[in-house]
């Protein structure tokens, strides 16, 4: 009985998947598009009190960081294979400060720690606005007649 559950539960997975209108890889290159134009100038460090507020993965390389609901960064890191797949990341730092070249992004198990390459602040302000003009409205005006309550009793 278990095993038929957990089937069922793969399969109602799977086809949820199935139904998405647009592919994981399209969403994951638009919100990596999204983040690096509200990105700034590369900055050597942030300060980093911990603990981490949130954090998402954008490919194997980028991933941004945020340090509070108000402050996140892009950091860039030398390929990092398990990024986009573990449940849950550290950073290194040096007196509540994480540096480009110095510090490393850790994704746990046998795997070896990712160097930051980059920091970039983003302005999460911009990012709201630049994710609101390009979401998707199809607005139509009603038909008159569709939009009358049917007749009859």
């Amino acid at each position: 009985m278990l095993k038929m559950k957990v089937a069922g539960a793969v399969v109602l997975g799977a086809l949820l998947a199935a139904c998405s209108t647009v592919p994981s890889a399209q969403r994951m290159q638009a919100r990596q598009a999204a983040f690096n134009a509200a990105a700034g100038a590369p900055v050597p460090s942030f300060r980093y009190l911990g603990p981490m507020w949130s954090w998402e993965p954008l490919s194997d390389s980028q991933l941004v960081v945020y340090t509070n609901a108000r402050t996140a960064y892009l950091l860039d890191v030398w390929g990092c294979p398990n990024l986009e797949w573990t449940q849950a990341i550290g950073l290194t730092s040096s007196i509540h400060e994480v540096s480009s070249n110095l510090d490393k992004v850790l994704t746990g198990g046998p795997y070896a720690p990712c160097p930051i390459m980059k920091i970039r602040p983003i302005n999460l302000v911009q990012l709201k606005i630049d994710q609101a003009a390009h979401r998707d409205v199809n607005e139509q005006p009603r038909d008159s007649a569709s939009a009358s309550p049917a007749a009859g009793g």
